[in-house]
Order: C-alpha cells, then structure tokens, then sequence
C-alpha cells in the first residue's frame, strides 16, 4: 500500500515519507565505497520506491560524500529514475576541514561549490530541493540569496529549504530571499519529543527541561514550510534496537505499539509513523535505515494516521513520557 500525497509547498510533500539516504555508501571514513555498498543502495531504493517514496534526502557530508555517490551510480545505472524521483541535499557542515573538527560554512562561495560537489556525485544537473543544514552564527542572509538566485538562475536548484532553524532564524533569512523557504528538517519523533512537550509546558516548571524554540512549529505551518522529521523512527528505540536498559517507559511504548500494530494488523514502524502524522502540522517523516525489510515495514503509515483515534495519540505520547501531561 502506497502513502498518500498532499502538497502544500512548490517541490515539496506533506504528509508524505521521506527517504534519508545517510545510511547508504559504507563507512564514515576516507575508505572508497564498494560493489556491496551501491548494491545496498539499489535495494534500498527500490523498497523505498515501492512504498510510494518520490523524495529522497541527501547532504553533501554523508559518508564523506559517498552517500551521494553510490545513489548517484544507481541513478545512473537505472533508466528513467531521475524522472521519477525527487532529489534533496544539504550544505553548510564542513568536517575535519581547515584545521576544525566541524564547523558551520553558508557563505556564498561555499554554498555554490558544495552544490556543483553533490550535482557530480549524483550525477544529476539540478536537486528539487537545496536544505540549509544548520545555522551558520556568520551567516550573512545577503550572500545565501545571492548564491542561491544564481544557482536557481543555473536550474541547479529548484526550491529551498532549512534544517534544525528556529521560526526566528526562518524568518530572518527569508527576509533577504526571492525565493520561498519550503521545508524545515528537525528531528521529531515519540523519542524526541522537545517539539511537542513545549506545547504543553508554556508557564509550567517543566518546561525548562525542554530547549525546543517555542512558536517554531506553528510558524512553518502558517508560512506553508513542510516540516520533515528525521529521526523519525527514534532510531530503533521501540523497533528492534532497544537501549541496552531501557526505562520503563520505553518497554512500555515498545509493548503499546506491538499491540497496537497486532490490532491494526501493521508494523510497529508503521504505527510509530504513523503518530507522528498524525499531527495537523502535516509532518513527513524522514526514514533513514538502509533496511530494504525495515523500510517497507513502513508502509502502512498514512493508513495508521487516519485510522489513529485521539486517545490512542496521547495514550501513546504520555506512556513515552512516563507519565500524564499537565
């Protein structure tokens, strides 16, 4: 069974799964990907694909660049695929680059050459979607839309979008664009749930547990941004890759979502997901294993948003949270 589209942005779903691609192209180091390692890849697409994903997330750090690497021999090798997908990628981490570890670079130079970097890789001529991946402190909102407007003049990038932004940092970047941003990557999920507690905890003690800017959510969706969640399946928590002691709480969500999952006859992947859309932000879930199984394993999940009672989302949030909200 194939997710259902509803597009709110130009390039950009909502509601929709996501594939991450961090996942493919080996190992995080400078040893050259293999024949495996595209293999994994290819398989891992075409799962993707045959749960009705069209977009396919990048960023030009995966694997050292080997993420978009091996996605790009497959792209080659598969007559047609480009026609029939969406590409997105990310700049603005420089790792073990200059003398630093990492740092954050969204100048204008290094936007245009990290873009023409991961067109090659992927052996395409644009990306659907160009994600800032985190804020820069030395951004100067002036040179990003210049960088921008001559990439997007170039056809190398079609739409725009941010990852791990507040609403104030969207907004003081859009005022010096001509483009729209479209899209906001954070990281949400019924593991990480800093997004959804800070909507519950304004003017309770509790709150200062929680450092998710305030507001950020219901900006992107009054603006038209589609918030893409990555993390999304809090990377196996509740679905096959337990904490070697979990707490109580987290046995208990694992045990609701099998039960649920046996009531629906799903997958657990498919109800956790499925939660998460759920939420009238029109959040699209990131899926990020390389698991061709684990990947179809998600496939029911806009049936599970729809079929999903109000009960059983907060039943679901407040045994994540081990205990009831305020």
């Amino acid at each position: 069974m194939t997710e259902q589209t509803a597009t709110t942005s130009p390039g950009v779903t909502s509601g929709r799964l996501i594939y991450g691609c961090m996942g493919l192209g080996g190992t995080w180091s400078d040893v050259p990907h293999d024949i495996t390692d595209v293999e994994t890849a290819a398989e891992a697409v075409e799962a993707a694909i045959d749960i009705g994903v069209t977009l396919f997330d990048h960023a030009d750090i995966y694997r050292n660049g080997k993420s978009e690497t091996v996605f790009g021999e497959v792209l080659a090798a598969t007559t047609g695929l480009r026609e029939r997908i969406q590409l997105q990628t990310k700049c603005g981490i420089r790792l073990n680059e200059r003398g630093l570890e990492t740092h954050y670079d969204l100048s204008s130079d290094a936007i245009i050459e990290r873009v023409n970097g991961s067109l090659e890789r992927l052996r395409t001529d644009y990306v659907d979607i160009l994600l800032l991946h985190r804020p820069d402190p030395l951004m100067d909102p002036a040179e990003v839309a210049a960088a921008v407007g001559k990439l997007m003049a170039e056809g190398k990038v079609r739409a725009l979008g941010v990852s791990n932004m507040s609403a104030a940092q969207i907004e003081f970047l859009q005022d010096s664009l001509e483009t729209p941003v479209v899209a906001n990557q954070l990281e949400l999920s019924l593991l990480k749930r800093d997004w959804l507690e800070s909507t519950v905890l304004v003017n309770h003690p509790g709150a200062a547990d929680y450092s998710f800017p305030h507001g950020t959510l219901e900006y992107c969706a009054r603006q038209g941004i589609t918030l893409q969640a990555y993390g999304a399946l809090a990377r196996g928590h509740y679905t096959g890759n337990p904490p070697e002691r979990p707490t109580l709480a987290e046995s208990a969500t694992a045990q609701l979502l099998s039960d649920m999952a046996r009531e629906r006859d799903t997958t657990r992947e498919a109800v956790l997901l499925g939660w998460l859309m759920k939420h009238p932000a029109g959040i699209a879930p990131v899926i990020g294993t390389a698991n061709a199984d684990r990947i179809r394993a998600c496939a029911g999940a806009s049936r599970v948003a729809q079929t999903m009672t109000r009960e059983e989302w907060y039943r679901l949030w407040t045994t994540a949270r081990g205990s009831n909200i305020p």
